[in-house]
């Protein structure tokens, strides 16, 4: 019995000590957005040129044992230079200021307005996990679990999810990867903000239509559309059809982090009602790419449910199911999935996934498209008899409490419209 006890021990003691010298490998520099061939970044001259080259991040960097402890991800996609435009906020859409500052715990963004009217947003693809760093693993030392866990996103993903998405007939907000000079215009912001690599796309709330959509009156977040159901009741609705069919879009992507922020809503006047047609932001999570001891102890569906590596398959559908989807879906027929789950296994062909890939320079193509590829073309297979998992663990998962909705704390609506959105 003795030797059982000192073999766990020794065990235990072992996986300390590999989790700690995995924890300590890293590029210490810290550096992000770096420019390629250019000495003197202060001294650069970015009016005379059209593109740079730029990698990403370099603190992601690895040896094979922490590959091993903490996975490889997308480390070589992080660290791998692709030319990029530059823009100056003078010259971009016509000429576009600065109306805001945002982004969530993780990702800065300058929202910006252009000389049409239309609201851009700059989101940052090098992302801060720090706020979400749990004290007591800042105590442990062990917050690089966290910082390094962004190496599982991939720094470019939204570019083939836009094709895709617009492939088969679903809104996206049309992300363009740029790079964004320190210039005048930025001022105060040119700390934060200047000479880094950013995703540049449609805000999701816009009083001017982008969209191809006819009659469109503006483009809201999803607290201001249940704040306008809650108002109108009957005379809202929204498109089950397409948001069934961008959920299902969602799970052959890998795309787990699905919450109420995740979501803009284009309001289309049609018979003196209003329709309202659902708009996916954010797509940092697509692809996302779980390996190695640690990330796959915490990934566990009994630790972290929530975290869904994207594989093959589509495992544990508990973890996939928002209580979005509760809210907004638990009344939906559930003939639409299946419905759905068809037209897109039909629409999502071999030849569309491949366009959507050839989109991404070609060197992060030929890191990571083959793999990609084979995993989307995988889940698209399956997908229908997913929806069918998917409505189901939707209905199991109504009996639950679910209000607030995340980003929707603090809204004065009916008690009956906390339960579900057609509960008015």
């Amino acid at each position: 019995m003795k030797k059982i006890i000192y073999s766990i021990i020794i065990v235990i003691l072992i996986a300390i000590i590999a989790t700690y010298m995995s924890l300590n490998y890293g590029n210490k520099k810290q550096a992000i957005s770096v420019l390629i061939n250019i000495d003197n970044v202060n001294d650069f001259n970015f009016k005379a040129h059209d593109s740079v080259l730029v990698a990403a991040s370099f603190i992601y960097d690895s040896n094979n044992f922490k590959d091993f402890m903490q996975g490889e991800h997308y480390r070589d996609a992080w660290s791998t230079p692709i030319k990029v435009p530059i823009v100056f906020l003078d010259t971009l859409n016509g000429g576009s200021e600065i109306v805001d500052i945002g982004g969530g715990k993780q990702t800065k963004s300058l929202e910006l307005k252009a000389g049409n009217g239309i609201i851009y947003t700059l989101r940052s693809i090098n992302k801060n996990p720090k706020p979400l760093i749990p004290e007591f693993v800042k105590t442990l030392g062990l917050e690089n679990i966290i910082i390094d866990g962004i190496s599982a996103q991939h720094p470019y993903g939204a570019i083939p999810v836009a094709h895709l998405a617009e492939s088969v007939g679903l809104l996206h907000t049309n992300p363009k990867i740029v790079f964004l000079p320190k210039q005048k215009l930025l001022g105060n912001y040119n700390a934060e903000f200047g000479n880094k690599l950013f995703l540049l796309e449609y805000e999701n709330k816009n009083k001017f239509n982008w969209t191809n959509y006819k009659n469109v009156t503006e483009i809201i977040d999803t607290d201001n559309l249940i704040e306008l159901k809650n108002e109108k009741g009957d005379g809202l609705k929204i498109d089950e059809a397409q948001l069934v069919k961008n959920r299902l879009f969602d799970l052959i992507i890998g795309d787990w982090d699905r919450h109420a922020k995740q979501w803009g809503w284009v309001l289309i006047n049609e018979d003196n009602s209003l329709k309202a047609i659902p708009l996916g932001v954010d797509r940092d999570n697509a692809f996302f790419n779980m390996e190695g001891i640690i990330p796959s102890i915490i990934s566990n569906p009994n630790i972290v449910k929530e975290l869904r590596s994207f594989e093959d398959n589509i495992e544990h559908m508990a973890g996939l199911v928002q209580p979005f989807d509760r809210y907004f879906l638990i009344k939906t027929d559930p003939n639409l999935f299946i419905e759905q789950a068809k037209i897109l296994k039909n629409e999502l062909t071999d030849d569309i996934i491949d366009e959507a890939l050839n989109k991404w320079p070609k060197d992060i193509r030929e890191l990571d498209g083959e793999i990609i590829r084979e995993k989307i073309i995988s889940r698209r297979d399956s997908i229908v008899k997913h929806a069918v998992n998917f409505k189901q663990t939707i209905d199991i998962a109504g009996e639950l409490e679910t209000w607030p909705l995340k980003g929707c704390d603090d809204l004065q609506i009916k008690d009956s419209m906390k339960i579900c959105f057609e509960c008015f």
